[in-house]
């Protein structure tokens, strides 16, 4: 069976739609329309059904995708780690990983690993922390690093580190022996922007308004942004500790204080499958499991 035949198929079925499915691969339409027929030919079922001017997948067409996407990712791996092979290097390492924690942990671990085993060509793809579980059940991530647990099933979590959450407000110069601004003025005088983390917003904001702050929220979902924003004067927030290090080192943001209030600790984990983690992954876990001793287990 010809490769190109699957991939034709699979972003037909994903497009549903011809057309699209020839512009997405840089082919002609009649050649999406053979492609698909050959391999319906050589299953000897229809595929697809037409709808007006679009099509969608039979029976059988839904049944096959999951297969043609096992093969592809299967095929693609193959290529890559040829590539790989060809470049000098022996082993391939995919780590998913949240933004905050490739911005802060990571590249010191890179460094390290590295270091240790220059025969591993490594691939970093950041994601959110919600798809990180499923990145690494698929087998598009030999590992994670998340800031939450997965919800997927085959993996394991364990502990790397706790992080306490701060208020986080702009840095308004002025003299350094000079009071601290207080934090609920701050907080309902100021728009806070919320959600940039998947874990703590709603019950924090729960919590701040079960105690009568009438605040104003605007959703941001990076830190990057969040904090870029804080330093413009568009508003304050509650940010791990660890994300803002540098801004507190370079007296751009300010942590203040919230007496009354107690804010919640987040965590960051290390995602594992629970079968067949490669040596390369394992080298990996093993130099975590000296920096963030006992890296126990959560799930």
């Amino acid at each position: 069976m010809d490769i190109k035949l699957l991939q034709t198929f699979e972003v037909a079925a994903s497009c549903e739609n011809f057309h699209q499915t020839a512009e997405t691969l840089y082919i002609a339409q009649p050649t999406v329309t053979q492609h698909i027929r050959q391999l319906e030919k050589e299953l000897d079922v229809a595929l697809f059904e037409r709808v007006g001017k679009r099509v969608r997948l039979t029976a059988a067409g839904k049944r096959f995708l999951s297969h043609a996407k096992l093969i592809l990712s299967q095929w693609h791996a193959g290529v890559e780690e040829m590539v790989t092979w060809k470049q000098g290097y022996k082993e391939i390492l995919r780590i998913a990983v949240s933004p905050i924690i490739a911005r802060t942990s990571l590249p010191s671990l890179i460094h390290r690993y590295t270091k240790e085993h220059p025969e591993v060509d490594i691939t970093i793809k950041v994601a959110d922390s919600i798809n990180i579980g499923l990145l690494v059940q698929s087998g598009q991530a030999h590992l994670g690093l998340s800031r939450m647990i997965p919800s997927e099933g085959q993996l394991s979590a364990y502990l790397m580190q706790t992080d306490p959450i701060v208020f986080a407000v702009p840095h308004y110069g002025g003299d350094m022996d000079a009071p601290l601004p207080d934090w609920e003025q701050e907080l309902i005088t100021k728009r806070l922007l919320t959600h940039n983390h998947p874990v703590y917003w709603d019950p924090l904001l729960t919590s701040l308004r079960q105690r009568g702050f009438a605040i104003r929220t605007m959703g941001v979902t990076h830190v990057d942004v969040t904090k870029r924003f804080i330093e413009e004067g568009l508003g304050i927030s509650f940010l791990p500790r660890s994300a803002i290090l540098r801004e507190l080192f370079e007296n751009r943001f300010m942590e203040l204080p919230t007496p009354g209030l107690e804010l919640p600790k987040v965590a960051s984990y290390v995602i594992l499958p629970n079968n067949n983690l490669i040596t390369s992954g394992q080298r990996f876990v093993d130099i975590l499991a000296t920096l963030y001793a006992p890296l126990p287990k959560v799930t």
